[in-house]
């Protein structure tokens, strides 16, 4: 399987998070670029997942349906064709990093995947209901994590 270069003018592969991309700054969605798409690609899905809540894995952002061909999103952007799911906030789209006070670093992973088709998913999916259902379709994906503390 190939693998798609994920990565964000924001920030770099295992470094901090700016607080301006975090719940309790702006709360905008970090900009991101990718390239390395297979020509093949039905549709891009991207999951933003926090393993380290205390509760179990986060989801912080969900879109599926992104075009192959869009190569990127700017800061507060959905990317171009992409529809947002339900975060773990209970709210569509993006919810930045709110870890609890005086915990380690979160780890915050932006998966990019490409699909040989479509993917089906629930309203409010887990970050496992993601998993498996690109599982059986994943043509490649790309993975960029983010560190934020508070």
């Amino acid at each position: 399987m190939s693998g798609i270069e994920l990565r964000s003018s924001a920030f770099s592969d295992h470094a901090l998070v700016p607080r301006r991309y975090a719940l309790e700054g702006e709360n905008d969605s970090p900009p991101l670029t990718w390239s390395g798409v297979p020509d093949d690609t039905a549709e891009l899905v991207l999951l933003c997942e926090d393993p380290d809540a205390p509760s179990g894995t986060f989801v912080h952002w969900i879109v599926v349906g992104i075009d192959p061909r869009s190569g990127g999103t700017d800061t507060g952007e959905s990317p171009r064709g992409g529809t947002e799911l339900v975060n773990g906030y209970g709210r569509r789209g993006w919810g930045g990093p709110h870890p609890p006070p005086g915990d380690e670093a979160h780890r915050y992973f932006f998966r990019l995947y490409a699909l040989s088709e479509p993917c089906v998913l629930p309203d409010a999916p887990s970050a496992d209901q993601v998993h498996d259902a690109v599982e059986k379709q994943q043509l490649a994906s790309g993975t960029l994590v983010g560190l934020y503390q508070r």
